[in-house]
């Protein structure tokens, strides 16, 4: 272990190997649990809950009640709580994963969002994209992992499912509630929802 200037809350409720290299100015919690290979970049703040094993984790980082490992963040990122980065997760800079957002062996891009309840599997996601809430990267057939490409500026609405392997243009728009099968083309907007179609009840429990 490096011994910068760092701040650890409460020795007694924090674990920390001794392989870990933890930058200057950061600031570590009660009820974390540093195990072997991580390295904490400087003035990063690890909130109470989190795990880490085998990560490196950038500059200026907050990660809150999270779990990461075999992964690698940037520098001023935003994880949890409640996320999950495992096998081979980078992010880039400036990158948000927030609440039960699952990444695995996927890069995303700098300043890409993805604030709640989605998976990111097997996926290069570009700069500047919104993944919008329930959005799932289908990555697996039944018999093998496929990948899928996502551009800049895409913005992904809510429970949207990218069925890969698939690749999605810069600056296209994925409406809520859509599913992709096929390749979406440079600024394409994309509405896959099914329109609704409604029954009056007749006053009798039934339907016309």
């Amino acid at each position: 272990m490096i011994l910068a200037n760092y701040t650890i809350i409460d020795k007694n409720l924090t674990y920390i190997h001794n392989t870990a290299i933890i930058g200057e100015g950061v600031i570590i919690y009660p009820f974390v649990t540093i195990l072997e290979n991580v390295t904490i970049g400087k003035g990063s703040v690890i909130f109470p809950h989190t795990t880490m094993k085998n990560c490196e984790i950038g500059e200026n980082c907050e990660i809150k009640a999270s779990n990461i490992e075999d992964s690698k963040t940037g520098n001023n990122c935003t994880i949890g709580p409640f996320a999950y980065l495992r096998s081979h997760a980078e992010l880039c800079d400036n990158v948000k994963i927030g609440d039960f957002v699952e990444v695995k062996n996927s890069i995303v891009k700098n300043r890409t969002k993805s604030a709640h309840l989605s998976y990111i599997g097997d996926a290069e996601v570009g700069e500047d994209c919104n993944i919008g809430c329930g959005v799932i990267f289908a990555n697996y057939d039944g018999k093998k992992k496929h990948k899928t490409k996502v551009g800049n500026r895409v913005f992904l609405g809510s429970n949207c499912n990218l069925v890969a392997p698939i690749n999605v243009g810069d600056g296209s728009y994925i409406c809520a509630g859509t599913t992709i099968t096929e390749d979406v083309s440079v600024d394409d907007l994309v509405v896959g929802r099914v329109r609704p179609y409604v029954k009056k009840e007749n006053g009798k429990g039934r339907y016309k």
